[in-house]
């Protein structure tokens, strides 16, 4: 029997755990044990407690609890914590996926305890280190033992990089798995006026005040042809107020934060989003809905070139053009990239039980 710690504690990263519990409960529940660690980075309801039970997966085996604060504290607390959660448990291997704070601690903690490290989401590369998630990133894969790629471009990256081709995988994009398992729960329903869906927080859109005030400017024009429907983020909310631009949003239909299965059924009936997020423009791609990433890269370069996204900036210019295209079709209206078909979690034990 192989013992496994799987590690969750970010919004991104219960969509991404939840097809791998499920499968291994399917496929390889008589030779892999695990138990699943809650790091407590997102603690509120809607930034966790609901996806457990939106995606039927077991509550945490364990909440470590560690809450906010800086990158450095939230990391060497997880660091701290989970250590001794590993000292008691002895697993095999531990499970990260994606690239938040909660998979740098996890990740550093396993390799320098002789645990086999495993990345799920591996090789993406925004080639921004400005971007704490690119740090993240580059450290997670070079000490992981195995790596599981979601799109070819991190297959071409961890080449790059000298990573030995036998330590990755092309196992495809887990978060679809999770995002196929909810269609059949997402309805279809006629809105008045075709709408956008927003989700804006990144600190170079949000954290000052002429950058902040740029995005109201990309907003108002998006809301010429399209209803703005927000769900909006805490942080960007106190930015709002606290630059003075809250009655500029009032035309606007905010809503609090959502769970996983409400919000990707506003994103189903949406006509387009514009976002500064990651997993989004995946999300955006697979069904087919044009996505406008206020970002000056990505680490999904899939999604702009056989995807739906456009890449264009916070720069007003870009968006207009972007819109222009989206009202004339001028994009990849039924995209179908490899192995984003929900079978990869799958794929994904059916390795781990051949290790």
């Amino acid at each position: 029997m192989k013992k496994i710690v799987i590690i969750a504690g970010a919004r991104p990263n219960f969509m991404k755990i939840a097809p791998l519990i499920k499968a291994i409960e399917k496929y390889g529940k008589s030779e892999l044990e695990y138990s699943l660690v809650h790091t407590g980075q997102h603690y509120d309801k809607n930034m966790s407690d609901i996806f457990f039970e939106e995606l039927g997966i077991p509550h945490p085996n364990i909440n470590l609890e560690v809450g906010s604060g800086s990158q450095s504290a939230q990391v060497a607390e997880i660091m701290i914590k989970l250590e001794k959660y590993l000292l008691e448990y002895k697993p095999d291997y531990l499970i990260v996926v994606g690239d938040v704070n909660s998979t740098l601690a996890a990740g550093i903690v396993a390799s320098k305890m002789g645990i086999k490290l495993i990345h799920i989401e591996a090789g993406l590369r925004s080639f921004d280190r400005t971007m704490p998630e690119e740090i993240n990133r580059l450290v997670v894969d070079k000490l992981s033992d195995y790596l599981f790629v979601s799109e070819k471009d991190g297959l071409k990256n961890l080449k790059k990089e000298g990573i030995a081709k036998k330590r990755y995988f092309f196992a495809g994009n887990i978060m679809i798995d999770s995002l196929v398992s909810i269609l059949p729960k997402l309805e279809k329903k006629n809105s008045e006026k075709p709408y956008a869906v927003v989700t804006i927080h990144r600190p170079s859109n949000v954290d000052n005040k002429p950058d902040l005030e740029n995005i109201m400017n990309i907003l108002d024009l998006v809301s010429v042809d399209y209803e703005v429907v927000w769900p909006i983020h805490p942080r960007t909310r106190n930015n709002i107020d606290k630059f003075g631009f809250s009655e500029r949003i009032s035309r606007f239909r905010l809503l609090e934060p959502l769970g996983y299965i409400e919000f990707m059924n506003l994103v189903y009936n949406s006509s387009i989003v514009v976002t500064d997020s990651g997993g989004i423009q995946e999300e955006t791609t697979y069904l087919g809905i044009p996505c406008i990433t206020l970002r000056h890269n990505t680490e999904r370069p899939i999604t702009v070139t056989e995807g739906t996204n456009f890449l264009t900036g916070p720069v007003l210019e870009k968006v207009e053009s972007a819109l222009t295209k989206i009202k004339n079709k001028d994009y990849n209206i039924n995209p179908k990239i490899k192995y984003w078909d929900g079978k990869t979690a799958k794929r994904i034990v059916k390795i781990l039980l051949e290790l």
